[in-house]
């Protein structure tokens, strides 16, 4: 039995990473309010109705990570979380998870910068983006429930690792390789309090 993906498959990844590629690029030159989805579909070169078979809007291109990023967190969080964790335990688990995804998101550089740019300039990405956070908080805050934890416990340590990320974030400013090392500084100066 072979482990290959079908052909299938390998095509319609070959054609929704065309589309990610076209639209980051004229993002890139354009600005994401002055690209429209038919811009992206031409770029890709693909029709208007495939575009749409991937995604839902424009938007959805930007984000399109989303769902594998919050995979990410629950699987490297939720393994490595003990039963019942008190909350040094519950950040510390949560800072593996937030440096992994960090090292993740930042190993395009350039891509990552694009995207960096395109939420910090438009109202509506920074609402998505701000509604995500809030999605991953919420599905950790779960987890932990679910291990165990106390109210307090995992209503907090999910929340105290967004503000660690944020900070991290404005720190390392237009350099991804620092932000994994940021994200790390954030959470020693948190937890040597």
């Amino acid at each position: 039995m072979s482990d290959r993906v079908p052909l299938r498959e390998r095509k319609q990844q070959r054609v929704r990473e065309q589309i990610i590629k076209a639209a980051f690029e004229l993002f890139a030159e354009r600005g994401y309010a002055h690209v429209t989805v038919a811009d992206i579909a031409e770029r890709a070169e693909v029709g208007r109705t495939t575009f749409f078979r991937y995604f839902g809007d424009k938007q959805e291109v930007v984000f399109y990570e989303e769902q594998a990023i919050l995979d990410g967190i629950i699987e490297r969080h939720g393994a490595l979380t003990p039963e019942r964790p008190t909350l040094a335990e519950a950040v510390e688990h949560l800072r593996a998870a937030t440096v992994a995804i960090c090292e993740d998101v930042t190993s395009d550089a350039e891509h990552y910068l694009t995207y960096l740019r395109l939420v910090n300039e438009t109202p509506e990405l920074r609402d998505r983006s701000t509604r995500k956070f809030a999605l991953y908080t919420g599905t950790l805050t779960e987890n932990l429930r679910e291990r165990g934890a106390t109210e307090l416990v995992a209503t907090l340590a999910p929340q105290l690792a967004l503000a660690c990320f944020n900070a991290a974030v404005q720190l390392a400013g237009d350099d991804p390789e620092a932000l994994p090392r940021a994200v790390d500084a954030a959470f020693d100066e948190l937890t040597a309090r």
